[in-house]
């Protein structure tokens, strides 16, 4: 399948230059269409139902799963399904079982979703050990070996940071983990769909995942990949309707992961969305996308890197999907008004939920930066047309 052919699917796109994906992504027709038959033709809830539609909904519910497993190399009942990312994470940190006395170790330059929910735990006695990235914002491995030791829970790193593109070596990361004992997450809420993630090479025990960003899934999806090893080590956020075998007045008894973590009533919709989506990348190729993501990448990044009053975050040769900058004297979210009403460029302007990571790279006085993030129905084209009104919008800054 060519760019063409997605931009096709995407009505969207004939009325604006889309570079957002970092936030959520456009939905193709496909996944609308999936979505439409379920509410048109078998909207019933999943689960016990013993009448035709509700084991429909519940067959094309768990069919979804399963593309969810095999798209990261991993069992369907290894996987959770959660409403996004951040709820993933959150799901590990609120259920983690942590004392006085563990510690966690968290980079500087996470989202807050892998941030706050990890200071918050040290409400319970748990030590947050914080790792440098370094300038580029790429975290090194020895940095993280440095402050794990036998106390160390839990070890968590997003994949590719949201605020500034930079590529962090996970699979390093995750040889400190296994060697020292450490349990390990990953965010993966920026690499999933621009090309393959694979949780046993990982090496994770925890990877929280979005459906709406690169997987073109629709909102309100997202999934946790929980290893079979680490299962014990969670206890179920939300108890409630579908995560119990049997119940008693005074006791009950848990249903097998991955039931036990998914109280009440999902987003069956959603879902079902999320597989055709899983399908419909399917359908383009992994290889495909991540040779488009990284062109794009290059493209813009060398296309603005010399212009005058331009400020650029990350190194060229680390970073993939994501360009942060900032041009001199102008306000960000001033430049992505402009970029909007003169071209019709959808940007991303601010901290990006990335505080610490903002003024990692000393942008926090500057209100954040500007952030063009792309997916595989962005042209050549479209970049041009963003690097040409940069370069116009630059000299605003001599000013």
């Amino acid at each position: 399948m060519k760019t063409a052919d997605v931009r096709r699917d995407i009505p969207l796109l004939e009325e604006v230059i889309y570079l957002d994906a970092a936030s959520t992504t456009p939905t193709p027709r496909p996944v609308v269409e999936a979505m439409n038959d379920y509410f048109y033709n078998y909207n019933a809830n999943t689960g016990r139902g013993a009448y035709g539609i509700a084991n429909k909904a519940t067959q094309k519910m768990e069919e979804a799963r399963t593309k969810m497993a095999r798209f990261v190399n991993s069992e369907p009942d290894e996987i959770i399904l959660t409403k996004n990312t951040t709820e993933a994470i959150n799901l590990v940190a609120h259920s983690l079982k942590v004392g006085k006395g563990d510690n966690i170790v968290v980079p500087n330059i996470e989202h807050h979703s892998n941030l706050i929910p990890w200071i918050n735990l040290k409400r319970q006695g748990v030590e947050l050990r914080m790792v440098n990235a370094d300038e580029h914002g790429i975290v090194h491995p020895d940095a993280v070996d440095k402050v794990v030791d036998e106390n160390t829970r839990l070890v968590t790193i997003t994949h590719i940071s949201n605020a500034i593109g930079s590529v962090q070596p996970v699979e390093e990361i995750a040889e400190i983990t296994e060697d020292r004992g450490s349990l390990y997450l990953i965010d993966a809420a920026q690499s999933v769909g621009h090309f393959k993630v694979d949780v046993k090479k990982l090496k994770a025990d925890f990877v929280a995942f979005p459906g709406h960003k690169a997987l073109l899934g629709p909102v309100g999806t997202g999934f946790l990949y929980c290893g079979k090893d680490s299962q014990d080590e969670l206890e179920p956020l939300l108890l409630g309707g579908g995560t119990v075998e049997n119940v008693t007045l005074d006791n009950f008894n848990l249903a097998e992961a991955p039931a036990c973590f998914e109280g009440g009533t999902q987003n069956i919709a959603g879902f079902i969305g999320l597989g055709a989506a899983i399908d419909y990348l399917g359908i383009i190729g992994l290889s495909k996308l991540e040779k488009h993501g990284k062109k794009l990448t290059e493209a813009l990044y060398q296309g603005i890197q010399d212009v005058k009053n331009v400020t650029l975050y990350g190194s060229p040769e680390n970073i993939y999907g994501i360009v942060s900058f900032n041009i001199d004297n102008i306000n960000p979210h001033d430049v992505a008004k402009i970029l909007d009403e003169t071209r019709s460029i959808c940007v991303r302007s601010g901290f990006h939920c990335a505080i610490p990571s903002i003024k990692h790279i000393g942008a926090y006085e500057l209100d954040g930066t500007v952030r063009a993030s792309m997916h595989y129905y962005n042209t050549l084209e479209e970049i041009d047309a963003l690097v040409d009104t940069i370069k116009k919008v630059s000299k605003l800054g001599d000013n």
